[in-house]
């Protein structure tokens, strides 16, 4: 079935001309691979890096008369935008003479990013490396957050390895509103929105970095997640594509950083740290996740990847520490089973550090969203 559906999206994709009107788009070799899973069709097309802007009209043609395939359902396309290697590049404009100018403080802000309607806050769940339990993390504070009567929605951004569908016990398709704009799926109270629910589990994410890019805006900006205070984004390992998409393009109220207490884990996650820094995202703190395992059987405490390095991080770097998540069965038995710790056992120790967790990054939202405020810009001139 879906060898048709590709079958037919690729010729009904012949309909599109070039660029230059010369040819069409499969001719001419400028659509990837088509990726179609239960009814939905996601590509990419090939076109100058700086003529992207201007051949927005063309991916808009594409979609549309993939949409009108019959068995598609829903349809994600992106203009993948590359430069021919060795490509002579205009000539800069020689500037003019500088006039004399207003120069801007240091402190004055920078430009507003475009919020989300409906959005209060955005914050930003990432990790150095992958396996240090950020998503385990992610769902577990977002819970937290709704404990403490907050409305809060979670975006799964990890594009290659999406978990929280599982994590939140949801499946199904988004159900499209009106145009691109979909429902989100609720699990636990919680609006819930990942590439997971696009695709099948199984189904390998071999996507070039623009895709990421279009997928992340769509599922961010065409999601209808209506009223919410908080909105949690499960960032993927490392300081890519869809980290800088997030810090650059959308207005973060602050990044949550999710590490092992051992030397290797903590390497990398100095590195996102220094990231978000960079682009003048506030950092509300550090979470030490399995900072230490408690033996079932005897009780005893085993610090199996060391103890303390998280802490000692956060005060080295003068970053809040959030807490110490230990490494337990029961954390991994109910992620595994679609029923975080924090709704499986509410009122359990557990719950209680991520609760507490929580708590503390929404102080530090308020926090920065009032020092924000009371910075004023300042006019210098010379």
């Amino acid at each position: 079935m879906n060898d048709t559906i590709k079958s037919a999206v690729m010729e009904s994709l012949k309909q599109i001309k070039g660029p230059d009107l010369e040819g069409d788009i499969v001719s001419l070799g400028l659509v990837s691979d088509v990726f179609v899973s239960d009814g939905r069709v996601a590509f990419s097309i090939t076109v100058p890096a700086e003529r992207a802007q201007e051949l927005e009209p063309l991916r808009q043609a594409a979609e549309k008369v993939v949409r009108q395939v019959e068995g598609v359902e829903t349809a994600m396309v992106a203009l993948t935008a590359e430069r021919t290697p060795g490509a002579a590049r205009a000539a800069a404009p020689k500037p003019a003479p500088r006039q004399p100018q207003p120069q801007r403080a240091a402190e004055e802000t920078a430009p507003a990013k475009p919020g989300v309607p409906g959005i209060k806050h955005i914050i930003a769940v990432a990790s150095g490396k992958g396996g240090v339990g950020k998503s385990t993390t992610t769902a577990n504070l977002a819970l937290g957050l709704a404990a403490h009567g907050l409305k809060v929605g979670v975006l799964d951004a990890d594009i290659y390895g999406p978990s929280v569908p599982r994590l939140f016990n949801v499946s199904g398709r988004p159900e499209p509103l009106s145009g691109r704009v979909l429902k989100p799926l609720e699990g636990y109270g919680v609006k819930v929105m990942s590439m997971g629910f696009m695709v099948e589990e199984e189904t390998p994410m071999i996507w070039r970095g623009p895709m990421v890019i279009s997928a992340l805006t769509q599922m961010l900006r065409e999601v209808a997640w209506g009223e919410l205070d908080v909105l949690v984004v499960d960032m993927p390992p490392g300081t890519g594509d869809a980290q800088l998409t997030m810090a650059q393009q959308v207005p973060l109220a602050g990044a949550v950083i999710v590490s092992t207490p051992q030397d290797l884990a903590l390497i990398d996650a100095r590195k996102g740290l220094n990231m978000f820094k960079r682009v003048d995202v506030p950092v509300l703190g550090i979470v030490e996740n399995m900072s230490y395992f408690l033996c079932p059987d005897c009780g005893g405490r085993h610090d199996i990847f060391g103890h303390g390095g998280a802490r000692a991080e956060a005060e080295r770097l003068g970053v809040p520490f959030l807490g110490e998540i230990p490494l337990t069965m029961k954390i991994r038995e109910t992620s595994d089973a679609g029923t975080p710790v924090v709704v499986s056992d509410p009122e359990g120790a557990i719950a209680g550090v991520y609760k507490d967790i929580a708590a503390k990054v929404y102080a530090g939202i308020e926090k920065a969203a009032a020092s924000s405020e009371r910075v004023a810009p300042k006019i210098v001139f010379d």
